[in-house]
C-alpha cells in the first residue's frame, strides 16, 4: 500500500513548564510560553491552574509564517 506521507524521525521531548487545573475531574493544561496571563484560569472548566511540568517535544515558533 502507498503511503504519501514522508517518514519523520521522534523528535526528542523535554521538561516543559505548564499550567495544569487544580480541580481532579478536570484535565486541562497549557504550556506557560503560551499563555497570556501570570495566574490563569483553566479555559476548560474555570478553577484556578498551578505551575507543573510534563514531558513534550519542544515547539519553536514559525518566525516566517505570514499573517
Amino acid at each position: 500500500m502507498y503511503n504519501s506521507k514522508k517518514w519523520e524521525e521522534p523528535q526528542p521531548k523535554e521538561q516543559i513548564e505548564v499550567w495544569e487545573c487544580q480541580s481532579e475531574d478536570c484535565k486541562g493544561w497549557m504550556r506557560k510560553d503560551y499563555s497570556f496571563e501570570d495566574l490563569p484560569d483553566c479555559p476548560l472548566c474555570g478553577e484556578k491552574m498551578e505551575a507543573g511540568e510534563r514531558l513534550l517535544v519542544k515547539i519553536t515558533p514559525n518566525l516566517h509564517k505570514k499573517s
